[in-house]
């Protein structure tokens, strides 16, 4: 959507070079567009916005890395996590009967828990703060990822994608690097692909990819936490530390990087650390507005192998 103004005011289509100022449909980002450069405004409910410089990009083959995203992409556990975030609000408002509406679906998925948390806050219980509503999430995922790694909670909570296990053996056997990446906490994301790894019969996952990243571990009174609530997808930091830390691959060499993603706001991360994108379906990057920024939008992982081995 075309707009006159960034959200902060700082630039003004038709002023400076600027030609002109975009807004994805989730309201999340700007794109600043000038004659030879785009940057990005990235939007902060917590107060903390960022602008970075969208690189162009390209797949160069051979590709040496496939960067991907775990829940929607991996694993399926959208719904799952959408639930928390309704258990939490729901103790928020003290309404056991609360249920989110369809279309708060977009908003809270994909990006970090304390932005999902604020959302549904704004949106249903302004008298109440981010810090009371981590209270409650922390509570209820605590809660289900322990019944759930002893065999029992929720059923059917996290689903390897149909084609994971085949994809990921493909790629392995191309000596092609995998990274993990995730914008959830590390005790709500190992469970998952760990529970995934097991449905495969693939063992441990940590002796499989090559580099795995979360967001880290949340900040609790009496516990250290670390970096993650501010810092997660839409920014780039995730996928470039994955990349350049965890494989070892160079800015220079990030041709022949690809990410993988079902969300918009992946997306956007993936594009701002310098790497081409594959989106893949089943997410909200259609419904976010982020179709512009994929090289490649698949249905599943065959046809993502054509593209990263078809000549």
């Amino acid at each position: 959507m075309e707009q006159e103004f960034t959200a902060n005011g700082q630039f003004r289509s038709g002023e400076n070079g600027v030609e002109h100022i975009l807004r994805t449909a989730d309201k999340k980002v700007d794109f600043i567009v000038y004659p030879d450069h785009t940057l990005a405004y990235i939007h902060s409910s917590m107060g903390y916005p960022a602008i970075y410089p969208l690189y162009p990009v390209e797949v160069r083959k051979p590709v040496q890395a496939v960067l991907m995203d775990l829940d929607g992409t991996s694993v399926h556990s959208e719904d799952f996590w959408v639930w928390i975030i309704e258990l939490t609000t729901a103790s928020l408002l003290q309404n056991p009967k609360f249920e989110l509406e369809a279309a708060d679906l977009p908003l809270v998925s994909g990006h970090s828990v304390s932005e999902h948390l604020k959302y549904c806050i704004q949106k249903y219980c302004p008298d109440k703060t981010v810090e009371e509503a981590r209270h409650f999430y922390f509570e209820h995922t605590h809660r289900e990822m322990q019944a759930i790694l002893v065999g029992k909670g929720r059923k059917n909570a996290f689903k390897p994608v149909p084609g994971l296990k085949e994809f990921l053996l493909k790629l392995k056997a191309h000596q092609i690097k995998i990274g993990l990446v995730t914008s959830g906490l590390y005790e709500k994301a190992w469970p998952e692909i760990y529970s995934a790894f097991q449905v495969l019969d693939m063992g441990d996952p940590k002796d499989f990819y090559d580099a795995i990243i979360s967001a880290g571990f949340p900040i609790r009174k009496g516990q250290v936490g670390t970096l993650g609530e501010l810092s997660p997808k839409p920014h780039p930091w995730l996928y470039a530390e994955t990349a350049r830390v965890g494989l070892g691959i160079d800015f220079s060499q990030r041709h022949s990087v690809i990410g993988l993603e079902d969300s918009g706001a992946g997306v956007v991360s993936i594009r701002l650390a310098g790497f081409a994108t594959i989106g893949m379906a089943g997410g909200n990057i259609e419904q976010s507005g982020m179709m512009p920024l994929v090289s490649h939008y698949c249905r599943n992982f065959e046809e993502v192998e054509k593209i990263i081995f078809d000549s």
